[in-house]
């Protein structure tokens, strides 16, 4: 590779990236994997955003009859020969991605998967003509891609009956099975299930699948991915040789995902090894089967990244693909011993829980343990073992996701603080008028049913920032009153400096945070110290506010200790 090879920034075709001479990490064992493993059919489960995708257009691009063998030269699977002789090229593929089959309702989703499969149809445009068909059967093709008005006119039945009919009539066109690909195979479901058409999606491609994979004798074998693993019986009934390979499974676990060496050798192409520390802390922590893996989508990311701009600090790239819903239900029903629990994880502890592997999406809500297993399958948490009781040791596996979770958090947070009104204008008048006992009273209480985001090992000054944008939420609630932050004032900059409703009246804030609880009424007196020596309440009386509050504040864990001043 020259030194101007491009990296493959949301790039998920094979093709695409092989003849365009796009940096590529060599999934190729997956094939000989697949082929000396493979069920007739194969199911691998795994987070978004782990090249499921460009592996299925790896598959596609090697077994599809007319395909480029250069496309694999120099790869791994080229060095077997007598494997790349029988099947490269070889069989009819049938590749559909179901990750855009959605809409708010059914009959709209269900059209998305018609438009779909046609347009996949129209690939072989060539069986309307073909001499191997019988006129009824390039009928049946037909009427698979006919347009009215611009629309494709699909009925139920043959949607339901579409890709086994397909993979028939290239079975016959050829002479060889076909095989069949489908990426993203639960994206349909989940979106089912949030606008309220779960059952009906259920039934439309059980139907589907059921011929496609069951009863179908066009089959070579299949390959199908998502991110959940949904219960055979509800998706997959009745289906016998089916082999599921999830994240726990110790076949294919490097396959999905990239390694550490792979990682290295990255970094050492484009000459950017001195960010490798900051990137495994970011983006690596997932475990597939034995196998240690990082997000290949931040990975790429990351590097194009810093490759343009030396400057440039981790972001959550993977996180900000797609929304965090599940970690919002997921806190939005968190019990307290359940917050306790996410305390723990963002402190970077591990906590031991049973997982559901196999579960419907009507299942998800139906308890906090059901919620556990679908963040361990999505990527939102991984583990580090079992414990002789088969539990899993769950952990937050890295900087980027315990971030999410951070950010939810601080969102429910709002949220349940802003929905009692009543409490909280009590804390404005008992702030305004200098009240301590109800100010502590108020924000004890509120630390003490909430979900703490205060990673043990952030560093002092993190601590004290946490505490300060909480009150600072609180206090900017009040639309009456004017909230600065880190405002210049004196000689120096004060905490929070607050401008209320009373044209004669201000308050200034200064925290601090202590480890131990005994050193909080220390605390408070420098914090107060701290505004007296260093002219804080030089900003309001500069506005003309004569009848100022100062507030030292101590924060120690979930206990907060307030000492008022005057001037």
């Amino acid at each position: 590779m020259g030194e101007q090879t491009k990296l493959p920034v949301g790039i998920e075709n094979f093709e695409e990236i092989r003849s365009n001479g796009y940096y590529y990490i060599d999934k190729t064992k997956l094939i000989e994997q697949l082929l000396d493993n493979r069920g007739k059919v194969n199911l691998f489960t795994r987070p978004r955003r782990f090249g499921k995708t460009l592996n299925m257009s790896m598959l596609k691009c090697f077994f599809e009859i007319g395909t480029d063998p250069a496309l694999f030269d120099g790869l791994a699977i080229s060095s077997n020969e007598q494997l790349c002789k029988e099947y490269m090229g070889k069989y009819p593929v049938i590749f559909i991605s179901l990750k855009n089959v959605e809409g708010l309702d059914y009959e709209a989703a269900k059209y998305q998967m018609i438009e779909l499969i046609a347009k996949e149809a129209e690939r072989f445009e060539f069986l309307e003509n073909s001499f191997r068909l019988t006129n009824r059967e390039k009928d049946k093709y037909t009427s698979m891609v006919t347009l009215l008005d611009g629309t494709y006119q699909m009925s139920d039945e043959l949607l339901l009956s579409s890709l086994q009919t397909l993979s028939e009539l290239l079975y016959k066109h050829y002479g060889k099975k076909t095989i069949i690909l489908i990426d993203e195979y639960d994206v349909p479901l989940d979106k089912a299930f949030q606008h309220g058409y779960y059952q009906e999606m259920v039934t439309l491609i059980r139907a589907m699948f059921g011929k496609v994979l069951k009863t179908n004798n066009a089959l070579k074998f299949a390959v199908l991915t998502g991110c959940l693993r949904v219960s055979k019986e509800s998706i997959f009934t009745g289906l016998n040789n089916f082999k599921i390979l999830s994240i726990t499974d110790t076949r294919f676990d490097e396959q999905f995902g990239f390694t550490d060496k792979e990682v290295k050798e990255l970094f050492t192409y484009y000459h950017v090894e001195n960010r490798f520390d900051e990137t495994k802390e970011w983006y690596d922590g997932y475990r597939f089967g034995n196998a240690d893996v990082y997000c290949p989508w931040d990975v790429v990311n990351h590097v194009d990244r810093i490759r343009s701009d030396p400057n440039a600090r981790p972001e959550a790239y993977w996180i900000n693909t797609s929304g965090n819903d599940l970690v919002k239900r997921f806190i939005d029903k968190a019990t307290k011993t359940t917050r306790s629990e996410i305390e723990s994880l963002i402190a970077g502890e591990s906590i031991e829980k049973q997982i559901r592997l196999d579960l419907t999406y009507d299942e998800i809500d139906n308890s906090i343990d059901n919620l556990w297993s679908v963040l361990f399958t999505t990527g939102y948490l991984t583990q580090t073992g079992l414990t002789d009781a088969g539990a899993y040791k769950l952990v937050i596996p890295n900087k980027e996701v315990r971030e999410v979770f951070k950010l939810q958090i601080q969102e429910w947070f709002k949220k349940s603080i802003f929905s009692n009104t009543e409490q909280l204008q009590n804390f404005w008048k008992a702030f305004a008028e200098g009240n301590t006992e109800e100010i502590e009273k108020y924000l004890n209480k509120i630390l003490s049913n909430s979900v703490s985001v205060f990673d043990t090992r952030a560093r002092k000054e993190e601590k004290e920032s946490s505490y300060h944008n909480l009150l600072v939420g609180i206090l900017t609630g009040n639309a009456d009153w004017l909230v600065k932050s880190n405002a210049e004032a004196g000689a120096g900059f004060a905490d929070i400096i607050v401008e209320t409703d009373d044209p004669d009246a201000g308050i200034v804030v200064e925290l601090k945070y202590t480890k131990e609880y005994k050193d909080m009424e220390q605390a408070c007196q420098n914090a107060l110290d701290q505004i007296k020596d260093r002219r804080y309440q030089e900003y309001l009386l500069n506005d003309g506010r004569n009848d100022i509050l100062l507030y030292g504040m101590a924060f120690c864990k979930k206990r907060c200790r307030v000492v008022v001043g005057r001037i």
